[in-house]
């Protein structure tokens, strides 16, 4: 059952072949769509609702996040993090480092000036650790060392991006390694 939601058309019932609850419409016949509209401006929920649209392809998936859902979602994570490191029964907790689910793991490395950087990966991933403190080498090396970078901005460096991109596809290559990892 596919519903609106968000300005999206998304799944609201019935999971089936890897769609989830949740998945939004992404692609009609391989064109992009655009929200709640194909790429020639017609309603998902009407395309789909016509018989002589039929056979059609969709494809689903997760959408990106905006700009303000990722900034709301790290406002988020910071409190969450601020309320574990005071509710922590170990002495000088430094907050939360990973949190598991059965789809991914989050990974977050604080550092002493309080920067935090996180990662979400495939619960079987190895090495995480080594990447986030490699990302943290990177933010140094090219966001921090630059005069024209102002901290709480967004990072617009060519070579950071690049570094960035090179660490994660070593990382990836380095692919899982089995449950526990």
């Amino acid at each position: 059952v596919l519903r609106p939601h968000d300005e999206r058309v998304v799944v609201a019932f019935g999971q089936r072949d890897g769609i989830r609850v949740g998945h939004a419409v992404l692609a009609i016949n391989g064109a992009e769509v655009n929200g709640r509209f194909t790429a020639d401006g017609k309603d998902v929920l009407e395309f789909l609702g016509n018989p002589a649209n039929y056979p059609v392809s969709i494809r689903f998936g997760r959408h990106r996040l905006s700009s303000n859902e990722k900034l709301m979602l790290a406002s988020m994570f910071h409190s969450l993090f601020a309320i574990g490191s005071q509710l922590s029964p170990e002495v000088g907790s430094s907050g939360i480092e990973m949190l598991e689910t059965d789809t991914f793991k989050l990974h977050c490395f604080q550092t002493l000036t309080g920067i935090k950087f996180v990662v979400l990966a495939d619960p079987r991933q190895a090495g995480i650790d080594s990447l986030l403190r490699k990302i943290y080498e990177i933010y140094s090396d090219f966001a921090l060392k630059n005069p024209f970078y102002s901290l709480e901005m967004p990072i617009r460096c060519e070579l950071f991006d690049q570094n960035l991109k090179l660490a994660l596809e070593v990382a990836e290559k380095a692919g899982p390694f089995g449950p526990g990892s």
